[in-house]
């Protein structure tokens, strides 16, 4: 190496490096930008990477994306912010987002289920990908027709505008309560269905009551919040006609508010009615009893979604395949009262 020529000031630059390591700064260039290979020698290039960490020189990335025509930001679009889960996604696809040089912007729909606006003036300058997880029917309208790649996360796989879908295995989740619920003895059940349109909330109703559809089952839908679920129940359980044995609820949100109900009536959970959850957030064990209900594995699917964004930017096929989710059984769900 040659050093002597004196090195700048404050932050070091690829003047800096090109001077320590006795290189021009078009080989600096070609070396921190792994476009060396065939060009310069295995010697040089380390020589050019010594000296780089030698001076903690790091790469002016503004100036760089601004070249390639990537910002290396992502949009992740969900319907709330209030809900844990999508906390979670988001845990799991920044992760895997920083590991790459990537960031991630999260944004929720308003309300949660209508149309997600452009959150930029121009989207297409200001991300490489979207994101979209668990979103209503037609709230992504903003960001279809451009050339900006979209993955669906828990969405409608046959929606040919997404570039790629990674998906939960939702179907299996409810067979797997059903089932758990017609062994203890259960005959008479009411499903308490989530209002959102979304694919998600589709996929439960259908298995449920392909899975049920020997044995009495009415259906009930309530907002996505503890106050409406909790009236939407006490309608039910007070209606005319065999008092239900079992609540199945689209998520634990809603199964909090249902058994909120079932007390505010004087019955038992699970003594008089059992309870079953969706999604295994952190207030389904908080509540006692402690909700049966089905874990999602929500940091694997904002993980996934990242790694076929990444691949889908590179011009690879993502990873294929669903992500299986898991029955917990706890002490909401019992056998029915004689």
């Amino acid at each position: 190496m040659h050093t002597s020529e004196p090195l700048g000031t404050g932050r070091p630059t690829s003047r800096d490096v090109a001077r320590l390591a006795g290189v021009s700064q078009a080989t600096v260039s070609l070396v921190l930008g792994d476009k060396w290979r065939g060009r310069v020698s295995e010697r040089t290039a380390d020589s050019v990477r010594r000296a780089a960490t030698e001076l903690g020189y790091r790469p002016n990335l503004a100036a760089r994306n601004l070249r390639l025509g990537r910002t290396r930001t992502a949009l992740l679009v969900v319907p709330a912010l209030t809900n844990e889960f999508f906390a979670r996604v988001y845990t799991g696809a920044a992760t895997v987002a920083a590991r790459h040089g990537f960031g991630v912007v999260l944004y929720p729909s308003p309300d949660g289920v209508g149309p997600a606006k452009d959150p930029f003036a121009s989207a297409r300058a200001a991300l490489d990908g979207v994101i979209a997880s668990s979103m209503a029917a037609d709230a992504l309208k903003a960001f279809r027709g451009t050339d900006l790649p979209l993955v669906m996360l828990d969405s409608d796989p046959s929606d040919t505008g997404a570039a790629a879908h990674v998906n939960l295995d939702i179907a299996d989740g409810m067979r797997q309560v059903t089932s758990h619920l017609l062994a203890l003895g259960h005959r008479r059940f009411v499903h308490l269905a989530s209002a959102v349109p979304s694919w998600t909330f589709d996929v439960r109703a259908a298995a449920l009551a392909d899975a049920l559809r020997h044995v009495s089952v009415r259906t009930i839908h309530a907002p996505l919040d503890v106050d409406g679920a909790r009236a939407a129940t006490e309608r039910a359980l007070t209606g005319p006609g065999p008092r239900p044995t079992a609540l199945v609820c689209d998520d634990d949100i809603l199964a909090a508010g249902a058994c909120k109900a079932a007390r505010r009536l004087g019955l038992r959970v699970p003594e008089d009615i059992s309870v079953t959850g969706f999604d295994d957030l952190a207030l389904a064990t908080a509540v006692e009893p402690e909700l049966t209900t089905v874990r999602l594995p929500a940091e694997h699917i904002g993980e996934r979604g990242m790694a076929a964004l990444l691949a889908v930017l590179a011009g690879q096929t993502p990873e294929p395949g669903g992500l299986p989710v898991t029955l917990m059984p706890r002490g909401s769900s019992g056998p029915p009262p004689a």
